[in-house]
């Protein structure tokens, strides 16, 4: 594209010698200036040629809540395990508390679309894992989010 411009430039104005009223120096400066300006414009994109790119969720942005409730999961049961058990008990037992009571549908009934994912934030995971692995809390309050989507995402309760 940038050749195409060059051969174009050389068409229609031939390049001026060095005239005897400006020295050498401001031709040559004139000329690069003009070059400079036509690369300038052939890199220049225009809007039609640049495809939308999508817009990416960002994470204080929050979308459409169908659905919020809040509840006491109980995790004492997480103490019968091994000591080196307990807190990844615990998750799972939050995580099966979670799919029972808002009533996420498991992989095997939806087969055409992508099941609907279950989002466990920060937050929680450090409250369960705050004293170690052996030692996860007797109970944990959360507040449950679902979307139109169909995603659900557990918060700590405050």
């Amino acid at each position: 594209m940038i050749n195409e411009i060059k051969q174009e430039e050389l068409s229609q104005e031939p390049v001026a010698e060095a005239s005897e009223d400006k020295p050498v120096e401001d031709n040559l400066m004139d000329t690069l200036e003009e070059e400079v300006e036509t690369e300038a414009a052939a890199e220049e994109v225009t809007p039609t040629e640049v495809a939308p790119k999508p817009k990416k969720k960002k994470k204080g942005e929050e979308e459409d809540i169908v659905e919020e409730k809040t509840y006491t999961v109980p995790l004492a049961k997480a103490l019968i395990m091994p000591p080196r058990k307990r807190s990844p008990r615990a998750m799972r037992m939050l995580k099966a508390y979670i799919i029972k009571h808002m009533k996420i549908p498991s992989r095997g009934e939806e087969e055409d679309e992508e099941p609907p994912a279950l989002i466990i934030t920060n937050e929680v995971n450090e409250y369960i894992w705050g004293k170690g692995v052996e030692k996860p809390p007797r109970k944990i309050r959360v507040r449950a989010t679902k979307d139109s989507e169909g995603n659900v995402t557990v918060h700590l309760a405050e």
